[in-house]
């Protein structure tokens, strides 16, 4: 039995604290609701913490205060859905069938390019999917594609794939790029751990300088793949209309049979 205060008895203590952590991966394996998973994490860790549920709850009610930006979907939701109501998606998709030389690999890689220096200079919230992607980044995708399709609508799984990929590349430009921005909350979060931590003194200046190669490689490494994307969709459209002529064919052939 060990004493109370003994460095290994606090060290299992804290060891337990993260069992929090196991619950969110239980939760998002079997699909649970979001919401409800970090809620239940939430409160098993202040549990095992040795929380009171009062406290637990006054925990809750502090960090919501503190950071009720998050909330600010309750307010472009609304706006974005007035837009789309008013033809948003479908300027989007006019505007990107002037430009005909532009494919959606290259319309994504360019959108890419624009998502990684705007959250460099910290505008990480001027775009996202509620914001562009949803509204106008995949409207304007998916009719680059169409193009190529001789203006046909998409196959299912190609629309969604075109989807997939136009979140992809707003996901993948704000992550490598905000972290290029010195006040991110990321940035700050390293360096008050290192400096409490291990008694240096880090700025916050070298990790964004540093942060800058991984942004290029970044950018390098997922445009390379957008633009692959687009002799990917030419092989899978082709196959559709394949697919496509050779059912036809056999309705004919059977109502010749009949």
């Amino acid at each position: 039995m060990l004493p109370l205060g003994h460095p290994r008895k606090e060290g299992r203590e804290r060891m337990i604290v993260l069992l929090g952590v196991l619950v969110v991966i239980l939760g998002f394996a079997t699909r649970r609701n979001p919401l409800l998973v970090v809620g239940v994490a939430g409160i098993a860790t202040g549990l095992l913490g040795n929380l009171s549920p009062v406290e637990i709850l006054r925990t809750f009610g502090e960090s919501f205060a503190s950071s009720r930006s998050v909330t600010i979907f309750a307010i472009t939701l609304p706006v974005i859905g007035l837009l789309e109501r008013n033809g948003l998606q479908q300027q989007a998709r006019t505007l990107i069938g002037k430009l005909g030389k532009l494919t959606t690999g290259r319309f994504l890689t360019l959108y890419l390019l624009l998502r990684q220096l705007t959250a460099a200079v910290g505008l990480q919230t001027i775009a996202g999917p509620a914001q562009s992607v949803r509204p106008m980044i995949a409207p304007m995708a998916e009719a680059a594609a169409e193009r190529k399709n001789g203006g046909l609508p998409l196959p299912e799984k190609l629309r969604e794939k075109v989807r997939s990929h136009s979140a992809g590349a707003d996901t993948v430009g704000l992550f490598f790029g905000e972290d290029c921005f010195l006040a991110i909350g990321s940035i700050l979060l390293i360096t008050g751990l290192v400096n409490s931590t291990y008694h240096t003194h880090l700025e916050p200046l070298h990790l964004a300088l540093w942060a800058i190669p991984t942004a290029v490689c970044a950018f390098f490494i997922h445009g390379s793949r957008l633009l692959r994307l687009d002799r990917t969709l030419e092989r899978e459209l082709l196959a559709a209309q394949g697919r496509s002529a050779g059912n036809v064919t056999d309705a004919e052939a059977g109502g010749r049979d009949k």
